[in-house]
């Protein structure tokens, strides 16, 4: 990896790990991000950009195409790409949380909206 792809990591994990029972491991050599077993994210081989699970991936992509979009291998999977480099922090976080929601378990949920309640 290349310098900027540490420095797009860095941002992604501290993303990521904040959300109550991420982690990270592996997906396809590069790293990912998971809630329990089920993959939300992670770094694509060329290290500046980051593959999101999302069902809305229409609505990101109508807001920037040049940061949010797909190629044919994710054309039916509920995946999109985010261009790191161009990508806001609360894009960016506002994704991953979106991501983690949707692939997390009922007991995560609920810490995490007990979390929210406190303050936290």
């Amino acid at each position: 990896m290349n310098l900027d792809a540490f420095y797009y990591l860095d941002k992604v994990r501290k993303a990521a790990l904040a959300l109550p029972g991420a982690i990270e491991g592996t997906c396809y050599g590069t790293p990912g991000f998971y809630a329990g077993k089920k993959l939300f994210a992670r770094l694509r081989e060329e290290g500046d950009v980051l593959v999101v699970y999302t069902f809305e991936r229409e609505i990101w992509m109508t807001k920037d195409e040049n940061i949010f979009f797909i190629t044919d291998h994710y054309q039916n999977h509920p995946y999109m790409l985010v261009a790191l480099d161009k990508v806001s922090t609360a894009d960016l976080v506002a994704l991953l949380t979106a991501a983690w929601r949707s692939r997390a378990t009922k007991k995560l949920l609920k810490e995490w909206e007990e979390e929210r309640q406190n303050g936290k």
